[in-house]
């Protein structure tokens, strides 16, 4: 079963490469032309969003640079202490909305210290898969099509983040 799953999964994007290639040809459309033309945006829209992703990371090394991360991180735990959170993941919990390369390190760096099968590494990674890089995204999406007045966006965006990562504390209380 494993042998075959390993087998499948080495084959799914040639697959999906050739049915797109097939079913362009049965449509009618040139397909290298088309992915010609696609690749002759990509720079434009690279040098497009550059200077929103170049603003956003300079913030988030900043913001660890300057020892707010850990004055915010410690302010939470003393907080929410009494719910015997795991210091790693009120960690994750600040750090994923705002980067998702710097929460993978984080991410690795918990689970070498604190083992596989620790509760900062479940709760971690049940983390990483229910909240969002909301400032990362925001900075691409909203750069790529200029948006400039977002009003509710921001605060929505971190509300569900925040929701995400309840969520994600109850249920690995619960199956661990």
């Amino acid at each position: 079963m494993i042998k075959t799953l390993e087998y499948l999964s080495l084959l799914i994007i040639p697959l999906f490469i050739l049915f797109t290639v097939l079913y362009g040809s049965f449509k009618k459309v040139r397909v290298y032309d088309s992915f010609v033309a696609g690749a002759k945006e990509g720079p434009a829209i690279i040098l497009k969003i550059f200077p929103y992703l170049l603003t956003i990371f300079v913030a988030i090394k900043g913001f660890q640079a300057s020892g707010a991360f850990d004055a915010l991180r410690d302010a939470f735990y003393s907080l929410f202490g009494f719910l015997e959170i795991p210091i790693e993941a009120v960690s994750m919990a600040i750090i994923k909305p705002l980067s998702g390369s710097a929460s993978t390190a984080l991410f690795t760096d918990i689970v070498q210290t604190a083992g596989p099968d620790s509760l900062a590494t479940h709760m971690s990674a049940v983390i990483m898969g229910s909240a969002e890089t909301t400032f990362y995204v925001l900075a691409v999406y909203l750069g790529a099509v200029g948006i400039r007045k977002t009003r509710y966006l921001v605060p929505v965006c971190l509300v569900a983040d925040f929701i995400g990562i309840v969520i994600a504390i109850i249920v690995t209380r619960w199956f661990f």
